[in-house]
């Protein structure tokens, strides 16, 4: 599985997966890649959950899959364009395949399949299935219908709930994924932001009952997993049934989960700060598995651009709510996302968002210029930002940002903290793990082993790491 991360946070990191399943001469293989958000990223893995129980095994090799996913995103510009430019150079390696005599079934999945449907089929030929988000479930019966030479588009929103119908992973399928994995507990989204494609994409705000999620997360747990990070659009909305037939709100959720014997570490992401319910901000007082990293996205700091973005809340709410939960958490970390030059925003516009800025101290955050979405009501709008201003502003924005975050890292010199180690480092010798504020630390091979969590002193910052030693 190969992951190009574009995040509705913004970043273009893009990195190599690594199969999900040995392949073996018997079975089919499936190169899936995976654009966009972590709950995209989950989604891959429930796919191979889901086809390697009907005979596939994951390969890293795209030139050697029989079935090629492609998992796609459609928050960032341009996203469908760029998933047409990759189709046309899967269609040369499908055909490749069928001059030597073997089949290549192409798919497209995820947001730009739901936006574009069968228009996917309509402009590349050689695509086979397109299947929505909500629609995972269906994948293999698909695929089946697909090889028989139909040509298949799955985007009607599924009534019955995708979590039920997808197989349940095996404990040894799970194993080997690493000791930090997602679990998405909610899909979808009611805030209709005007700038945003997701409620239209991934449909109406949905939450998995209690007894989905532990026992996914038990599973994890059982296969080595020490930290779970909660997915969802909007995760603080998450309303599940409960056990005792009520239903609970995050927090409680977060309650139950860290009482799962192996289970160190909790995250979430992620929030609107209209859900950050007392329930919630308790949780990150009472919970130490709770890590005390928060990112709550507020797009913009001028009320006026607010009300046009639907956002259903001021910069001075925004405000006192981040005063609430740092006095419940006093070493929370805050990460957010920013719109710059969104239509009417004016220079006076852009400066109350600099000031919430400072106001607030980011450990890190993300930030992108205005993008009209097809569809969206932010696309009407009049009064569009010059590409030429939306670019000064966000390198202004940015610059601010920056010196933020560096000195955030800087004040971790000197530090004590607990580390998970998660994998080897880059370096020989090395290991890599994670502090309780997402920053990536490295430390000696010989501090532990991958899945141990230790003290270290961080003894020096760089630009994008921090580095440790044990204590």
């Amino acid at each position: 599985m190969e992951l190009e991360q574009e995040e509705l946070t913004g970043s273009d990191e893009v990195s190599e997966g690594k199969a999900a399943y040995p392949a073996t001469a018997s079975t089919k293989k499936v190169f899936v890649k995976t654009y966009g958000c972590q709950m995209n990223v989950y989604d891959s893995q429930r796919m191979s959950d889901a086809l390697a129980a009907d005979g596939y095994a994951g390969t890293d090799r795209i030139e050697e899959a029989d079935l090629v996913l492609l998992n796609t995103c459609h928050i960032r510009e341009k996203a469908a364009e760029k998933v047409y430019s990759e189709l046309g150079r899967i269609k040369a390696l499908k055909a490749e395949r069928a001059a030597r005599g073997h089949e290549m079934v192409i798919g497209v999945a995820g947001c730009v399949a739901q936006a574009e449907g069968r228009e996917i089929i309509r402009r590349q030929s050689a695509v086979d299935l397109v299947i929505g988000p909500q629609t995972y479930h269906r994948l293999p019966e698909a695929l089946r219908r697909a090889r028989r030479g139909e040509k298949i588009v799955e985007t009607e929103y599924a009534i019955e709930d995708k979590f039920e119908h997808l197989p349940k992973p095996r404990r040894s399928e799970i194993i080997g994924r690493g000791v930090t994995a997602f679990l998405t507990v909610q899909e979808g989204c009611d805030k209709f932001c005007t700038f945003c494609v997701v409620p239209y994409t991934r449909g109406s705000e949905v939450s998995r009952p209690v007894s989905q999620i532990v026992a996914e997360a038990m599973k994890l747990a059982e296969a080595g997993v020490r930290e779970l990070t909660l997915l969802g659009q909007n995760v603080n909305a998450w309303h599940g049934e409960g056990p005792d037939g009520r239903e609970w709100g995050l927090g409680r959720l977060l309650y139950r989960l860290a009482e799962i014997p192996g289970i160190a570490r909790l995250r979430y992401t992620t929030s609107h700060p209209r859900d950050m319910d007392d329930e919630l901000i308790e949780a990150h007082r009472d919970l130490p598995s709770l890590m005390p990293y928060l990112h709550l996205p507020v797009q913009a700091g001028s009320d006026r651009i607010l009300k046009a973005m639907n956002r259903r809340h001021k910069a001075a709410d925004y405000i006192r709510l981040i005063e609430r939960i740092r006095a419940a958490r006093p070493d929370m970390a805050l990460s957010g996302d920013f719109i710059v030059g969104f239509p009417g925003e004016t220079d006076a516009d852009f400066e109350d968002t600099m000031e919430l800025i400072r106001s607030v101290e980011y450990a890190q955050a993300y930030s992108f210029k205005y993008s009209p979405r097809p569809g969206t009501p932010g696309a009407d709008m009049k009064d569009h930002v010059a590409e030429a201003v939306k670019d000064e502003r966000l390198q202004r924005l940015q610059a601010l940002l920056s010196t933020q975050m560096h000195a955030f890292n800087l004040a971790m010199s000197g530090k004590t903290m607990d580390l998970l180690i998660e994998k080897p480092g880059r370096q020989h010798a090395q290991r890599v793990g994670r502090s309780p504020w997402l920053q990536p630390v490295v430390v000696d091979e010989t501090a532990g082993e991958i899945g141990d969590i230790i003290t270290v002193r961080i003894t020096r910052t760089g630009h994008n790491s921090l580095f440790a030693e044990p204590v």
